[in-house]
């Protein structure tokens, strides 16, 4: 097992490698990112939320390298936001489903997305945009809010570390 992912019980150390950066110690920036960061791991992710499980699904909708595939899941599931089942049809396939941990990464999923609608697309150039099924609206954007319900810039919140 990859002790970079490892899992740990609240206010317990995480495990650290020689290939974990120092700032990883204090910052969950950095520990979300060496879990999630490369090119792969959060289109994966956003693949399982609209419903891939198979090894398949994932790759005809990434187009990504089979091998590179086979070790991001496997990594997502090291690190506990996918678990493997068997197939719901009964064949013999495993699917790829999210994990309780993986689903709480909904909203950052939605906080990518919504950036990037806002700035990586021309004005008038078609895109996809996540739709409330309930009202058939867009999702409003997201913000970070204080505990208020006030909306806050980056200028109104802190980094502090806590122990």
């Amino acid at each position: 097992m990859n002790t970079r992912h490892a899992r740990t019980q609240p206010g317990a150390a995480a495990p650290q490698t020689s290939q974990t950066p120092p700032i990883a110690e204090t910052c969950p920036v950095a520990r979300a990112v060496d879990v999630l960061g490369d090119r792969w791991s959060l289109l994966i992710v956003r693949d399982a939320f609209d419903e891939k499980r198979r090894f398949g699904d994932f790759q005809r909708s990434l187009g990504i390298a089979k091998n590179i595939l086979a070790d991001r899941l496997r990594r997502l599931v090291e690190a506990e936001i996918l678990r493997t089942q068997p197939a719901a049809d009964g064949s013999a396939f495993q699917e790829y489903v999210l994990t309780a941990k993986g689903t709480t990464l909904f909203p950052v999923v939605v906080a990518l997305r919504q950036w990037g609608e806002r700035h990586l697309f021309a004005r008038g150039e078609r895109h996809s945009t996540l739709i409330d099924k309930e009202s058939g609206k867009p999702v409003p954007f997201m913000a970070p809010q204080g505990g208020d319900g006030r909306v806050l810039s980056p200028d109104q919140a802190e980094v502090r570390k806590v122990r």
